[in-house]
């Protein structure tokens, strides 16, 4: 494999090991480095921020209360990003989310998660907004948008009712 040192040593008998092979291998498993992302190589500099790149928007809930969400990478949060900085009036459904249809339709690509959790962003259909704040689990499909990254707070934040609920980038 690229990136790992195939290194040997003569001992007092005159035999040759080759120690430093499976100690590399084994480093470069712990650390994630094996290949063309090893140490040293110019395109780990250029890959690593990509990785940790995520954009971020917040949700303001009743013009007060600020909680960050971090999009995911498709086309579906780009579009909703696009849109923002948006603020919406959002009824309850369920006693678990909120939702609203959004002026425009947006790309998708749904997926049955199974279990919802407290602060998945999704879109339901091309063109409804979700925002949950329960755990529970769903038969229906939706496209992931984001999600919140700490969800303390957010259910009492949102509660029962409808909310204004503002979404702007970071």
């Amino acid at each position: 494999m690229k990136g790992i040192v195939l290194c040997s040593s003569i001992d007092r008998s005159g035999r040759r090991w080759r120690h430093a092979a499976w100690l590399g291998l084994a480093t470069a498993l712990a650390i994630g480095s094996v290949g063309s992302l090893a140490a040293g190589d110019p395109r780990r500099e250029q890959a690593a921020p990509a990785a940790q790149e995520k954009t971020r928007m917040w949700m303001i809930i009743g013009g007060a209360q600020r909680f960050a969400v971090t999009l995911e990478d498709n086309p579906t949060a780009r579009a909703f990003a696009q849109m923002l900085p948006l603020t919406l009036d959002m009824p309850d459904l369920n006693d678990n989310e909120k939702h609203v249809r959004l002026p425009r339709s947006l790309p998708t690509n749904a997926v049955r998660p199974g279990t919802i959790r407290t602060g998945d962003v999704m879109l339901y259909g091309s063109d409804t907004l979700v925002v949950f704040y329960k755990t529970f689990p769903s038969s229906y499909s939706y496209t992931r948008i984001g999600r919140v990254t700490q969800v303390h707070g957010l259910v009492e934040a949102l509660g029962p009712g409808s909310q204004r609920i503002g979404f702007a980038l970071d």
